[in-house]
């Protein structure tokens, strides 16, 4: 099917079928996907934290309200932002570029010490923000990727994050949770799959000038 195909194809499930697991590749191409989401000054301050362990996800389900999803589905996966964020995060990302493309610092630095400048000048709870923006934005390419691979997703903003964190530890990693995105299989009596999508016509939603 064609991408549009596939974008329609989609929706936020509701029911996973539990016994249905995605493959290692499955997987490792929403690994890459993460890892490959563009993102502002290409500063990675993301995290993906992947539970596929039931037990864990089970304990999960009163800080989600609820939701089954966190746990029928194949793969939790938890999009988080680090708890700080300053200047050695724009000092690795230099180093990285230098490694990788073999840039001269003399060309690096004066960009380098421009994003130390901005990224310092923020206060605390706009790189909350900004940082958590960027979780948006990957978010949206991982459910069109998913999407294309023909992977069920159901993206949820309704969870308790600090809750979240405090029982999958992830304070010991420096991290806050911001999303989750569950992925797996459509149960065959999900009956969300069969509703049309709703959406205004194109000639409301996009304007061209």
């Amino acid at each position: 099917m064609s991408i549009i195909e596939q974008l329609k194809w989609r929706y936020a499930t509701k029911k996973f079928d539990a016994t249905k697991t995605l493959s290692k590749e499955k997987l490792d191409t929403l690994k890459e996907a993460f890892n490959l989401t563009a993102l502002s000054y290409g500063l990675q301050t993301l995290k993906l934290v992947i539970v596929e362990d039931k037990i864990a996800r089970e304990r999960l389900v009163e800080v989600a309200y609820g939701q089954r999803q966190v746990v029928d589905a194949s793969h939790l996966l938890v999009l988080c932002i680090q708890t700080e964020i300053d200047s050695k995060d724009v000092n690795n990302h230099f180093e990285t570029i230098k490694a990788i493309r073999n840039t001269p610092d003399a060309i690096l630095e004066p960009f380098k010490e421009q994003m130390k400048s901005t990224i310092e000048g923020m206060q605390t709870d706009k790189r909350v923000g900004w940082a958590t923006q960027q979780a948006y934005i990957a978010l949206g390419n991982l459910m069109t990727v998913c999407a294309v691979e023909g992977i069920d997703s159901c993206p949820m903003e309704g969870f308790i994050p600090k809750a979240l964190d405090k029982k999958l530890e992830l304070e010991k990693h420096g991290l806050s949770s911001v999303l989750l995105l569950p992925v797996g299989y459509r149960a065959d009596d999900d009956m969300f799959a069969d509703f049309k999508k709703v959406r205004q016509p194109i000639s409301k939603t996009v304007i061209e000038l």
